[in-house]
């Protein structure tokens, strides 16, 4: 008889052990559903429900892509210096954007190489030789351009001008 009460008492540990276990499953299905509807669900189901979306949050504007213009050759030009002329070489290129952009940059790189070497060639060589003398000579050649192709074409076109190379002998 001892045998049979052990065999009983084995029984309900098993049973006991099916149900916690199956108990445990249901937990993790659950948290796997709820957590599944609370990532995929979308922010309009929220403004159905009583909200409105701002109308910022509407007229978001799409961000167009950014394309990079390179000048052609790079700016070679001479500067004053204080005991000798120096040389300089400054490689350009244009951010713009949009593809709009992109052509009415590329069909104005005349008149742009134009605007850029008169700024260039107005700055000194104290200008050049520090940080802020370049980032100058950068905001000088970017305000210009825009001046001259809004002027031209009706529109600033250019978002930014990088130097991608600067060289001074």
């Amino acid at each position: 008889m001892a045998d049979e009460k052990e065999l009983k008492i084995e029984d309900k540990d098993k049973g006991h052990k099916k149900i916690i276990i199956i108990a445990v499953i249901l937990v993790v299905l659950l948290a796997g559903a709820g957590g599944a509807f609370f990532f995929l669900s979308s922010d309009d189901a929220a403004v159905a429900e009583g909200g409105q979306e701002d109308a910022a949050e509407v007229a978001k504007p799409a961000v167009m892509n950014a394309y990079y213009v390179a000048m052609p050759r790079p700016f070679v030009f001479n500067i004053i210096g204080i005991k000798r002329e120096r040389l300089v070489q400054i490689k350009v290129q244009l951010m713009v954007r949009g593809e709009d952009n992109e052509s009415l940059a590329k069909a104005n790189i005349p008149l742009i190489e134009s605007t850029l070497l008169q700024v260039f060639s107005a700055t000194t060589e104290q200008q050049l030789s520090t940080f802020e003398g370049k980032e100058r000579a950068r905001s000088d050649s970017y305000d210009s351009v825009v001046e001259i192709l809004t002027k031209y074409t009706g529109k600033g076109v250019i978002e930014k001008i990088l130097f991608s190379g600067f060289v001074m002998q």
